[in-house]
């Protein structure tokens, strides 16, 4: 199934002409980690705590000092980000709850500063909060059957209405680029002045009317039937951010109300997309309550098809996804982010982790927990890391005793990487052990994809750090945030067993903590 409906259909319920409510979830922003040093050297960052003046206050010039340590801090840590996004397609589907609501001019400020920062953007909003309080209104009722809007004469001309509204706000909003009070001090010249972004819009939708489907007239319900691609590109090429409206043109001559998240998936698809962000007002969680940060295309199916049971909604989308064959292409990258959560785009974007859902093709394909069978090609993978000396030897006894705590990849029935977590429940920790790839394998990432997997398994055991004992390779752990520390902080347990002859050294990562919540039932609109 298309990953860019899984994604989406995950957290909303989809209706023609826009999305009904997803779970609700606050969550506070991330915060961004200080920058030590010494005081009164900003440049290179101060103390975390600050100086305190006088019945505990902060010392203005330490705060301020503090405060641009932080921002000096992040933007180090962005930088890869930034470089790497540079020159990639966005296409970003807003929902009618996040445009209709107060967070909508901070996600366009957002989309400005990230489009400056060399991305391009295709923006699809939603309009179906907007379709039903102008038909209410007017006294009219919005009607449904799934997850589509039945499109009546009155609610076609509330859809017009409204789509047309929600573009120019957004024109709006993006035009003026930022306020020249801020620039004076760089001297305000004529570069400055071209800082505002372009915006085009058009006609790039053809659409056909989904028609009578079960005995039910969908009246002026539309399906994509085409996408305009080289004009899209064309304004893409232009530095323009273009938005594309829900409201689709006939070969007839005729205004169609169209899926919002169908109209997105389709440009996605259309023009390559290199990521798909879907903007709701709420989060995902896993069964454990914590905020579920990575989704393979196949566990956002079944997180439908659980909801399924619960929901008739749900159910009649499970039932059309089934029925249709949707070929997801080319977007590698399907992002769920809470667009109530201030800077969420950014942190999604610009920081390891993210603060949003993350569904991926194959992200952990071929990944799973290793079985007997196993045992030869992972003795394989080691076997020239323990000649060397990176890896501890393991007589082929200790690694059968072992491995039921191995992770493996698999690539056409061989095994080509290996890793090991072996928790310690008490102590809330685990340790990372025997990570390692085949040669020929090399510089494909699989390490890290190995080490996202471990992290995602601790954090369902419950788990709060990770430690390993290393050698030879802390450099690559130190990159993927492991920090130095002494062997009193390993478990008690595991430091009777350490070799101290070996030499090694200990490091250790706090992973990141959980966002407790509960999934609300009405993540399909159940009301």
């Amino acid at each position: 199934m298309a990953a860019s409906l899984a994604a989406a259909s995950a957290s909303t319920r989809f209706v023609a002409g826009g999305e009904a409510s997803p779970a609700r979830s606050w969550a506070a922003a991330a915060r961004v980690p200080c920058v030590a040093g010494r005081r009164r050297r900003p440049a290179t960052g101060v103390r975390c705590g600050g100086a305190r003046a006088p019945g505990g206050g902060v010392l203005p010039e330490e705060a301020e000092a503090e405060e641009g340590g932080r921002f000096v801090g992040w933007f180090r840590e962005a930088w890869p980000y930034i470089r790497g996004h540079r020159g990639s397609t966005f296409v970003v589907v807003v929902s009618g709850e996040v445009v209709a609501g107060p967070h909508l001019d901070g996600i366009l400020q957002d989309i400005s500063l990230l489009h400056g920062l060399g991305i391009k953007f295709v923006l699809v909003p939603g309009t179906h909060v907007q379709i039903d309080k102008l038909l209410a209104e007017r006294g009219k009722k919005a009607k449904y059957a799934g997850r589509y809007r039945i499109t009546d004469s009155d609610s076609l001309e509330a859809a017009m209405e409204a789509a047309g509204r929600i573009r120019l706000t957004i024109e709006a909003k993006l035009s003026p680029g930022p306020p020249m009070l801020n620039l004076r001090r760089h001297g305000v010249n004529g570069r400055w002045h071209e800082i505002a972004d372009n915006v085009a819009s058009g006609n790039f939708l053809g659409a056909k009317r989904r028609g009578v489907v079960g005995g039910i007239d969908y009246g002026f319900t539309g399906e994509v039937k085409k996408i305009d691609v080289s004009r899209i590109r064309e304004r893409l090429d232009r530095d323009s951010i273009v938005v594309v409206s829900n409201m689709g043109y006939s070969s007839a001559g005729e205004v169609l109300n169209c899926n919002t998240y169908e109209v997105a998936t389709a440009c996605a698809l259309a023009i390559v997309a290199d990521k798909l962000i879907c903007i709701v007002d709420g989060q995902i969680f896993d069964e454990h309550g914590r905020v579920n940060r990575f989704m393979s295309i196949e566990e956002a199916d079944m997180l439908i098809r659980t909801r399924a049971k619960q929901s008739e909604i749900a159910a009649n989308y499970v039932k059309v996804v089934d029925e249709e064959d949707i070929n997801h292409g080319g977007v590698q990258r399907v992002h769920i982010v809470d667009g109530t959560v201030g800077g969420s785009l950014l942190l999604e974007l610009f920081t390891r982790d993210g603060v949003g859902t993350m569904i991926a093709r194959g992200m952990y394909e071929g990944t799973r927990m290793a079985r007997e069978e196993d045992l030869s090609g992972i003795r394989k993978i080691i076997h020239p890391l323990e000649e060397s000396g990176v890896l501890v030897r393991r007589t082929d006894k200790e690694l059968l005793e072992a491995l039921t705590s191995f992770i493996v990849v698999e690539r056409d029935g061989s095994i080509i990487a290996c890793a090991a977590l072996f928790p310690y429940l008490e102590d809330k920790s685990g340790e990372v052990a025997a990570i390692a790839v085949s040669e020929e394998c090399r510089g494909q990432g699989q390490g890290d994809k190995l080490l996202d997997y471990v992290e995602k398994k601790a954090l369902s055991l419950g788990l709060e750090k990770l430690f390993l004992l290393t050698t030879r390779t802390a450099d690559w752990f130190v990159r993927r945030g492991f920090k130095e520390c002494s062997i009193e902080s390993l478990p008690a347990v595991r430091r009777k067993r350490i070799d101290l002859s070996r030499g090694a050294k200990y490091y250790m990562k706090r992973l990141q903590a959980a966002e407790i919540g509960h999934m609300a039932v009405n993540g399909f609109a159940m009301r």
